[in-house]
């Protein structure tokens, strides 16, 4: 095979930039000639050929993104049960009548879950990497069952707290593999659809545990929160039902040399009339690519932030830190407070919360059918700037004095409800599937899942002190707050989000070593 050149850096002159871009791309086109690529076969399955061709496919991405369903259904359980009164009973204490759960104790029960995701996406990386992802999500499965387990039966405080740590490791290690997995398992026409379908499953697993609280929140005994965190062994147990007959990704077993393997695993998610030997020669020549142009890949996390890979690793990390600044914790996670602020009861508002998650699904719904026409480019950044006016919007309706103003509040959270997991709550799985490297990969989404969770730790705990009526008591103003970081996130985004769509990954690693910028890569003409 041919050896690349080294490429030049960044420069600030355009025709010298241009000039390096040509001839990156001549030494990629004699490295393509080279080692020819037959059939091309990626790029001719449609999504409708996919659907009635390949059901493998689709099954084993609806698969994967169970992951996600998890994932979502214990984030608004931890929420929804500090209001069961048999929880608070069994963890905190009665105080003039009334029973309290320390703030201290509360402090920790929000925040530890998301440090053990934090720690757990680094391992999970590592140990998807040599012994696979089904061996990681094994790993995963495994620590959520004990974590689970120690949420029904624990009635010591201190030891709740430690087997949330714990289950915390779990989470992370399926939020991890959910995306990942179904990058490696799925076509270019699929991919988009398929790593958006993590996000589905997120906002399904949150719509499940609203009603599961319903069903078992009337219960005056202590299975009116023992039973929904029962009810998350059901994920557990059809996911180690299916994990033996689960193919390994392909992009996995050909980066250990296991070519078998992979034709195998490619063979089983196609069909056996499917010729997949074209499949495998791209993915082999795109692992061969990278080794030769950086074979220091296999080295060490700090790979992630050198060269080309420091850009795709920031973009990868940088959009889910635009969720977090477009307000998500501030917005759904005070939905209740929106609706009873209108006037609503609460048993209504919390009936409320359940159409606002049930909104959150048809728009990620609604992702599937424009991700491959509109691309992931056009959809992010409009719902940039969408959940910017709403959360203006928000902040305006607080400070008029009318009677209705907290009506529009309670509205435009279902419509934020609606536009987030609609755009940038699709297209940042989506965007991270596509934009990490193939060496780079499992550990580019740990470091993405962690940022997701030390994020999560920062807003749980700044929101309640900017809300709060003893502390900041901003109350919906906090629209204003978020609709600043918003408004950066948005500019970031403009400047940051590449268009991916139809892009084989080979073809995605040719566009970052040309360092074409993001912006520009939806019309850039690879030769």
């Amino acid at each position: 095979m041919t050896k690349h050149t080294e490429y030049l850096p960044e420069v600030n002159d355009n025709k010298l930039e241009e000039a390096t871009a040509t001839a990156v791309e001549n030494v990629a086109s004699e490295t393509n000639s080279a080692v020819p690529r037959p059939g091309g076969t990626e790029h001719e399955l449609t999504l409708r050929k996919v659907l009635r061709n390949h059901p493998a496919l689709v099954w084993w991405s609806f698969y994967w993104a169970m992951a996600g369903v998890a994932w979502g259904f214990d984030a608004q359980i931890n929420g929804s049960v500090l209001s069961i009164p048999s929880f608070r009973l069994a963890f905190g204490y009665e105080h003039n009548g009334e029973v309290i759960l320390p703030a201290r104790w509360q402090t920790a029960f929000n925040t530890v879950s998301s440090v053990g995701q934090f720690f757990s996406c680094f391992l999970c990386s590592m140990l998807s990497d040599r012994i696979g992802r089904k061996g990681g999500l094994l790993v995963g499965l495994v620590l959520l069952t004990g974590g689970i387990l120690g949420e029904m039966f624990t009635a010591a405080p201190g030891a709740f707290v430690a087997v949330k740590l714990i289950l915390g490791f779990g989470l992370g290690f399926l939020l991890t593999l959910g995306p990942l997995a179904t990058s490696e398992i799925t076509p270019v026409v699929l991919r988009g659809v398929a790593t958006a379908g993590v996000n589905l499953g997120i906002a399904i697993g949150q719509l499940i545990s609203n009603g599961v609280i319903k069903g078992f929140g009337s219960r005056s005994d202590n299975w009116a929160f023992r039973g929904p965190f029962a009810v998350q062994l059901f994920f557990v147990v059809f996911l180690l039902a299916g994990l033996p007959f689960a193919p390994e990704t392909p992009w996995y077993l050909a980066r250990k040399g296991r070519q078998q393997d992979a034709a195998r695993s490619l063979q089983r998610l196609y069909g056996p009339d499917f010729d997949v030997q074209g499949l495998l020669d791209n993915i082999q020549q795109t692992i061969e690519e990278e080794r030769e142009t950086s074979p220091e890949h296999e080295a060490s996390w700090a790979q992630c932030f050198r060269g080309t890979d420091l850009k795709r690793t920031m973009i990868s990390i940088g959009v889910f830190v635009c969720q977090h600044f477009a307000g998500i914790i501030f917005v759904l996670g005070y939905s209740t407070y929106f609706f009873e602020l209108a006037g609503l009861p609460t048993s209504q508002s919390f009936s409320l919360g359940v159409g606002v998650t049930a909104c959150g699904v048809l728009g990620n719904v609604l992702s599937w059918f424009i991700v491959n026409s509109l691309g992931r480019r056009k959809i992010f950044l409009s719902g940039m700037a969408s959940l910017f006016l709403i959360l203006i919007l928000i902040g305006v309706m607080d400070v008029v004095p009318t009677s209705g103003a907290h009506w529009v509040q309670a509205a435009v959270t279902v419509i934020y409800s609606f536009v987030y997991f609609g755009t940038i709550g699709a297209m940042a799985f989506t965007i991270l599937g596509e934009t990490s490297s193939a060496a780079l990969r499992a550990r580019t989404t740990g470091l993405a899942t962690a940022t997701q969770a030390v994020m999560g730790i920062i807003m749980n705990f700044a929101c309640p002190y900017m809300v709060n009526p003893d502390e900041g008591n901003l109350k919906g103003k906090v629209g204003f707050v978020f609709g600043g970081l918003c408004a950066l996130a948005t500019v970031w985004s403009f400047f940051y989000v590449p268009e991916l769509k139809g892009r084989s990954l080979d073809e995605i690693d040719r566009l970052f070593a040309l360092r074409i910028k993001p912006r520009k890569m939806g019309a850039y003409k690879l030769h």
